[in-house]
């Protein structure tokens, strides 16, 4: 009896300690578990991009990083502004690398290398297939971000040698080759060095792609599809150019890059007319090269010269009716370019009576400035400067020589010289 109730007693007990022990290894289970769970990293949702793929097209993206883009506080956001370029290099399925880009331009700082695009690879469900492109657009903004986030590595920017070595990482790649640059195009180092540049006619133009030509410094871009983006669109607080000199800065890179020409190997040069928006303020970090700055010519004047037989009758100071045309559109130039003052500077050849070129000379310019103030033209002087002292266009002619004729009626001639303040 005694010992059934001994036995009836100790079962219980062991039953409770059993019960106790198997909670507590219970909880130290669940409490790993969660601990596990809770230290887990998340997914990352562009991992599969870092899968080798053979795809049939392959796209370099190159961001300037130079002073002129970054800005000292808020530079320009080519990640959140490109959205309809990168979603094209999706689209194509393509393999992607993101650099970024400054000084000499000799070398590209890789953000990443072979980022697969193909959203279709391994993934035949649709719903699947829409992720990940929207994935891959997310991703190759990201990547952007990086670029233009990275310290440069020098000041300054050759966009030029910028395109070059961007073509040359895409040497040996099988199908499409899409090379896109990321750039305000104010180069300040190289051939196109833009520092000193006057940003005002084709004759420029041609100039500098000569040049760049004759030093061997235009880049191969055989069988390359290329597109600039953000070409004359500085970061805030940076000199800024306007609507012309944009439109000559556009001019400049269609004749170095060979805009509009394809061949039959699939090269060209797009100009996106992309705006780029403004990033947020920047954190301070580490100290950044100072670049030198283009500052777009703005106090320098821009002349035209305007032939004597154009403008009056001989020995007339009375402005023909069909020149007319032509100082209108001195004029729009001049009420277009704020804050600006204009110089009339009238000339006369040495035919006539050396009493009479002063009188001529000056009656002329006033007769010019009287057309440009009936245009609207404010702040007009107007000067009588006689002779001139040299002609201004030694290569008027073919071959660099000018006939008397032509030197005869590059003297009589009326200067316009517009000077934004």
């Amino acid at each position: 009896m005694n010992t059934t109730d001994s036995t009836a007693m100790r079962a219980p007990g062991r039953r409770r300690g059993t019960s106790t022990l198997a909670g507590a290894l219970g909880a130290a289970l669940m409490a790993g578990l969660l601990g596990a769970c809770a230290e887990e990293p998340r997914l990352d949702s562009c991992a599969w991009m870092k899968q080798p793929a053979d795809t049939t097209g392959r796209t370099v993206v190159l961001v300037d990083n130079s002073s002129s883009v970054r800005g000292s506080d808020a530079g320009r956001d080519y990640a959140h502004s490109i959205a309809a370029l990168l979603r094209s290099v999706v689209e194509r399925k393509d393999t992607v690398s993101v650099g970024s880009f400054s000084g000499d331009s000799a070398q590209i700082s890789w953000i990443a290398k072979d980022r697969s695009a193909d959203w279709v690879r391994d993934n035949n469900n649709e719903i699947n297939q829409k992720t990940r492109k929207q994935q891959a657009v997310s991703c190759l903004t990201g990547l952007v971000g990086k670029a233009e986030r990275a310290v440069p590595r020098s000041g300054g920017s050759n966009v030029l040698a910028a395109l070059g070595a961007g073509a040359s990482s895409l040497e040996g790649a099988s199908g499409s080759r899409s090379l896109l640059v990321l750039t305000d195009g104010l180069s300040t180092t190289g051939c196109a060095d833009l520092r000193a540049a006057a940003f005002r006619d084709r004759s420029e133009i041609k100039a500098i792609t000569r040049v760049c030509a004759a030093r061997d410094e235009t880049p191969s871009l055989t069988g390359v599809r290329l597109t600039l983006a953000g070409l004359g669109q500085p970061a805030t607080g940076r000199p800024a150019p306007t609507p012309a000199q944009r439109t000559w800065l556009s001019n400049l890179w269609r004749g170095l890059c060979g805009a509009g020409r394809k061949d039959a190997h699939g090269t060209s040069c797009t100009l996106a007319p992309t705006a780029i928006g403004m990033a947020e303020g920047r954190k301070p970090g580490k100290k950044t090269p100072q670049d030198p700055a283009v500052e777009y010519a703005q106090d320098r004047p821009q002349t035209y010269e305007l032939p004597g037989a154009a403008l009056f009758d001989t020995n007339s100071s009375t402005v023909r009716p069909q020149a007319l045309p032509l100082l209108n559109d001195v004029a729009v130039s001049a009420r277009t370019t704020p804050g600006s003052t204009v110089v009339v500077s009238g000339y006369v050849d040495p035919r006539g009576r050396p009493d009479n070129n002063h009188r001529l000379s000056q009656a002329r310019a006033d007769a010019v400035k009287e057309v440009l103030t009936g245009l609207g033209v404010e702040r007009v002087t107007a000067h009588g400067r006689g002779l001139p002292t040299g002609c201004t266009k030694p290569d008027h002619t073919a071959g660099g020589r000018m006939t008397a004729e032509d030197k005869l009626q590059c003297d009589r001639r009326v200067d316009i010289e517009i000077t934004r303040k």
